[in-house]
């Protein structure tokens, strides 16, 4: 979603215009491929990995996102990778919509409070946002999960098999260690 974010914001086409959205996906492709152990996104060939992390694109993928035509597009994308692939992805309905019967599911939140502040001081770490406030990230944080929540097509759910996590108080590390406690030590072994 973040790929075709940016390249609807290159084209000037408003994440809003779902015809013109629509047709640009036509035109449009999009990969994920793993360089040293770490995951590139590339857009038409260009590797777009950190344009894609700016929150003008954030805002962009949440409006391109609620368009079904290119959910379904880009969930079979993902169904393809993962089918060929041993994968881990993330996103707000990889477990209800995308992967419904993946063997391992988890619903990871933090309070929208706490991600406010990751999410700034991701892209203050990047040079990007330096004049937003924590308060205006949260309010825009809310309005991308009611908006997510309320789609009408493959809205934002947690599914009742998938192990919550609560981040808000845990580092990176301890939330990591928290999804690998529910995962077995080796892949076809059961903890």
């Amino acid at each position: 979603y973040r790929a075709m974010a940016l390249k609807a914001l290159q084209k000037d086409i408003s994440p809003k215009e779902v015809p013109a959205v629509l047709s640009l996906l036509e035109q449009t492709e999009i990969f994920v491929r793993s360089v040293k152990g770490v995951q590139h996104t590339y857009l038409d060939g260009e590797d777009v990995s950190e344009r894609i992390r700016t929150q003008e694109v954030a805002k962009g993928a949440s409006d391109i996102s609620a368009i079904p035509g290119i959910r379904i597009k880009l969930a079979e994308a993902q169904r393809c990778i993962a089918r060929e692939n041993d994968v881990v992805l993330d996103g707000r309905e990889i477990g209800s919509y995308v992967l419904p019967d993946a063997a391992y599911k988890f619903f990871i939140t933090a309070s929208a409070e706490t991600r406010a502040t990751r999410r700034l001081d991701e892209l203050k770490a990047k040079g990007q946002c330096a004049d937003l406030s924590a308060k205006e990230m949260e309010r825009q944080i809310l309005q991308r999960d009611h908006n997510d929540c309320t789609r009408a097509f493959a809205p934002l759910i947690q599914v009742p098999e998938a192990i919550y996590i609560d981040t808000t108080d845990m580092t990176l590390e301890q939330a990591v260690a928290a999804v690998l406690s529910h995962l077995p030590t080796r892949l076809g072994e059961e903890r």
